[in-house]
């Protein structure tokens, strides 16, 4: 008789990326009694690999938020090729989560701490609606947007800042937070009359993208202008001056590591 060899092999750490339409999510983290991306992720995991299996994401994404670039860890055994691992996991998730690509990487890689910085795309169409095809990957408005007094005011954006005063802050405990972050990209592209909001920075605050958002918006009718968004940034104080644009243009691009 062959002796019993028990299996003990280590559990490997992965890293995936994921690409999803947060429409009809509750955001990427769990909650109680709300359907989110990661719990369908883990819930699938749970099923290939046979065993509870818990997530990690780079970040966290609000209802109705996008991702094409989305990165998660986790640690798990699987004794054959990463592709099959791949295989599994597309076929019983719903097609608006797709894994776009899952390796093995080293125990010391974290999908939050180990990231360099985010870009995300928000899109907007304004001086009429977008067609139904697009609707719900953008904000739409009736009214022209100032593209040259935008542009003004996201160079002033543009840089390391306190961003405290576009955060949407949730809670107590944020003053023990650091505000600070380097925002290496702000740019306006448009096409003919939709435009993109590209942002690529070190990190995010809560809602942070949104909030900036909303405000070069208001730049762009004319309600603020590039000075009064650098009296808010230096106020260091969030302020109702700023409005938090809608999470349905708003698009997880890529995290650097």
């Amino acid at each position: 008789m062959k002796p019993v060899v028990k299996n003990s092999a280590i559990p490997t750490r992965w890293k995936c990326t994921v690409a999803y339409d947060g429409t009809t999510f509750a955001g990427w983290q769990i909650q109680p009694n709300a359907e989110t991306v990661q719990s369908v992720i883990e819930r699938r995991l749970a099923e290939v690999l046979k065993v509870p299996v818990d997530i990690t994401g780079s970040g966290r994404t609000d209802a109705g938020v996008h991702a094409r670039g989305q990165v998660f860890h986790f640690d798990a055994h699987w004794p054959h090729d990463p592709a099959k691992l791949l295989t599994a996991l597309r076929i019983g998730l719903p097609p608006t989560i797709q894994i776009k690509t899952a390796r093995r990487v080293s125990a010391t890689f974290h999908a939050r701490f180990s990231a360099k910085g985010k870009i995300y795309h928000y899109e907007i169409c304004h001086g009429g609606y977008a067609d139904p095809f697009t609707q719900a990957y953008s904000w739409s408005m009736a009214r022209t947007l100032d593209i040259d007094a935008m542009r003004k005011a996201a160079k002033v954006l543009t840089g390391t800042h306190d961003f405290r005063s576009f955060s949407a802050i949730a809670g107590s405990g944020i003053e023990k937070e650091d505000t600070v972050r380097d925002i290496r990209r702000l740019e306006i592209v448009t096409r003919g009359n939709r435009l993109r909001i590209a942002v690529e920075g070190n990190g995010f605050l809560y809602k942070m993208v949104r909030s900036l958002t909303g405000a070069l918006v208001d730049v762009g009718i004319g309600r603020l202008t590039p000075v009064s968004i650098e009296q808010i940034l230096t106020s260091k104080k969030r302020t109702e001056r700023v409005v938090t644009a809608p999470p349905q243009g708003l698009c997880l691009m890529k995290v650097f590591y």
